[in-house]
């Protein structure tokens, strides 16, 4: 949600919330779940991120994340669906996991991009697209996350990596950063 915020160029408290720490005061109020991320939008509450992420897409258009037209729209949502349940759900599987447990996770996580790594390889700046999109907001929080979690892509991931480090360069990936998240890479 913070790259979203970041490549659209909203200003925004952000509060980080520590893994273990006490959640704000307000939040049961605002989210059901007390769950991060919530978004609060003069009296609009939301705390899916894929909901927070479409809405702010089409509160803030410019510049457009998501396509226009229904059928690549779609298409889209269906690359963010498989992201979330197949990587994002590996990371959960990681941060929950205990030291033994870890290392078959790392290796599926580092397979499973090695299997995908052809659709990094295409010609484009970006994932399946020459400009910035939702795709590319969703995959970067994993990417970066890699090493943190102890994820050593393979020398056949190198368009991964390449990628990667595309998306790392730009102003608001940085900019969408907690310190937290920016301790990750340094640390790793």
């Amino acid at each position: 949600m913070r790259v979203v915020l970041a490549e659209k160029g909203i200003d925004a408290e952000v509060v980080e919330v520590v893994a273990d720490g006490p959640p704000p005061d307000d939040l049961p109020h605002l989210n059901p779940y007390a769950e991060t991320p919530t978004l609060v939008d003069r009296d609009l509450a939301l705390y899916d991120p894929r909901v927070i992420c479409e809405y702010l897409d089409e509160r803030f258009p410019h510049p457009p994340l998501m396509p226009i037209d229904p059928v690549s729209r779609a298409k889209s949502k269906l690359v963010i669906s498989r992201i979330e349940r197949d990587w994002y759900g590996l990371i959960r599987q990681l941060e929950r996991a205990d030291r033994r447990r870890r290392p078959p996770i790392r290796r599926q996580l580092a397979e499973s991009l090695l299997a995908g790594a052809d659709v990094f390889d295409t010609g484009s700046e970006y994932f399946l697209s020459d400009d910035i999109t939702m795709m590319d907001c969703v995959l970067a929080p994993v990417l970066w996350r890699l090493g943190h979690y102890g994820v050593e892509l393979p020398a056949g991931a190198a368009a991964v990596a390449a990628y990667a480090d595309r998306l790392f360069r730009r102003d608001a990936f940085d900019a969408s950063l907690t310190p937290t998240e920016k301790g990750m890479r340094q640390a790793s």
